[in-house]
């Protein structure tokens, strides 16, 4: 095999009028090898087969099973074509297809896809494009069940990024986030983008649910729904999502408190609105210039939605919520209870599982640190540790305490069963106690007496 460095070099011998024979001699190769290369029999850099190719027999196999669907899996075809014979690994059956390329583009999925990437127009206020951004690991004491999430909403237009974390992705939490949101931007747009989240449209149609009509109505705005399996058609949330896990959630300290989390998003959002664009007369502005001068609508009052979490009664008969503790009645501790809050009033009830009422509190602003503890609760929780308080001497820990008789007799009966007989020992056996507590043969009272081998009786 010649290596390109040599290859270069009998091209050039040739051309300079050297024979076959001089550039072989010049390079310590033989004469047929200088002749293949240069008349392009063989290629530079690659070194010829000493065996034959395992994979071209079934080569147009290959060729005509995947001519006519492109999309067959390499596992299925390496299954047919190892039935047919093939001996060949499928590491080696993969690199043989893509080598020979054997596998044709398909026309309809090329065309739905490309590697080109155009940045759409979005008049001022036209648009709202909203996402979710999964945060794995939240802070244990958030008390989140699993991971946190952020709603985040972009102005197409300005790309002013604003986010809301939540806990869940109901479609009460979804209003909730909404209302922070929309709040947090500025106002809202004509139109709303969404990916096909269940909570907003049915994911197999893109139809609206019916519940998010509602909302739709409520904000005076119209939804548009992005196709199917096309990426980017919300490139401004998705790269708003990008940064903000890279540059606010990778950074976030353990002990952070869910409202200093929230802080931290608003103030680097706020930070990112410095950003520098161009204006439409091609003149250097900021995305907050941008963003202050889009025509947004002032936002509604927000939707009555009723939000539910579960949240576990600690030893104190307290229920965590959004940074506040709220007290219950005693006689939960370590039980399952649900938090319901109305979106808009300023007030909150806890109920059991079974939807018993425990408590109902007006709420403290979160992250506020509050605890919320009603005098009846104080009171309850009063009683029951008064009442379960005694004055009686508690039981002396340092006092000698021997094994008593009972204990050694047993130690004794152990140690003798654990040994066995010892050695010499003689075992009386009591045949009397033996016979009298087998069963008589064929029902026939014992008599000491056996019968023999036909039948009559014998002494």
């Amino acid at each position: 095999m010649l290596a390109w460095e040599s290859y270069v070099e009998a091209q050039a011998l040739r051309a300079q009028g050297w024979t076959i024979s001089a550039i072989a001699r010049h390079l310590g190769v033989t004469r047929v090898t200088v002749r293949r290369y240069l008349s392009g029999e063989h290629t530079p850099g690659q070194r010829a087969r000493s065996v034959p190719d395992p994979f071209e027999g079934f080569a147009e196999y290959c060729r005509l099973r995947l001519g006519a669907d492109p999309h067959l899996w390499a596992t299925t075809l390496f299954d047919e074509v190892t039935a047919l014979g093939y001996a060949g690994s499928y590491p080696s059956f993969t690199r043989a297809l893509r080598a020979r390329e054997l596998r044709p583009a398909c026309e309809p999925c090329r065309s739905g896809k490309t590697s080109q990437r155009a940045v759409i127009a979005h008049p001022p206020g036209a648009e709202t494009q909203w996402d979710y951004l999964e945060l794995t690991d939240p802070p244990a004491h958030w008390g989140f069940a699993g991971s946190a999430f952020v709603l985040l909403g972009v102005l197409a237009h300005s790309s002013r990024w604003r986010g809301w974390i939540t806990e869940s992705l109901d479609q009460p939490h979804l209003i909730e986030g909404l209302d922070q949101v929309v709040g947090r931007l500025g106002g809202v747009t004509r139109r709303w983008r969404f990916d096909r989240m269940s909570t907003v449209c049915h994911p197999g149609s893109g139809r609206l649910t019916v519940s998010f009509g509602p909302v739709a109505v409520h904000y005076r705005v119209g939804i548009d729904i992005c196709p199917p399996r096309h990426a980017w058609r919300k490139g401004a949330v998705e790269k708003s999502a990008h940064v903000i896990a890279q540059r606010w959630w990778r950074t976030l300290a353990d002990d952070t408190t869910l409202a200093g989390a929230q802080a931290g998003l608003d103030r680097i959002c706020a930070r990112l609105d410095g950003r520098r664009r161009a204006d439409a007369d091609g003149g250097k502005t900021t995305v907050g210039a941008l963003a202050e001068a889009e025509p947004l609508r002032a936002a509604p009052a927000p939707l009555p939605a009723v939000l539910s979490v579960e949240r576990t009664v600690s030893e104190q008969a307290l229920v965590a919520f959004r940074g506040n503790r709220y007290s219950i009645p005693p006689g939960h501790t370590g039980e399952i209870v649900t938090v319901r809050h109305q979106l808009g009033t300023p007030a909150l009830d806890i109920a059991t599982a079974r939807g018993v009422a425990l408590a109902h509190h007006l709420r403290s602003p979160d992250g506020a640190g509050a605890l919320v503890r009603l005098d009846e609760h104080v009171d309850a929780m009063t009683r029951v540790v008064l009442a379960e308080f005694t004055d009686r001497a508690p039981c002396p820990r340092k006092h000698r305490r021997p094994p008593t008789a009972d204990a050694l007799a047993e130690a004794d009966r152990i140690r003798h069963a654990q040994a066995g007989p010892a050695s010499g020992e003689q075992v009386v056996i009591d045949f009397d106690a033996y016979a009298s507590g087998t069963r008589p043969l064929r029902g026939r009272a014992h008599t000491g007496e056996t019968s023999g081998q036909d039948g009559r009786e014998s002494s």
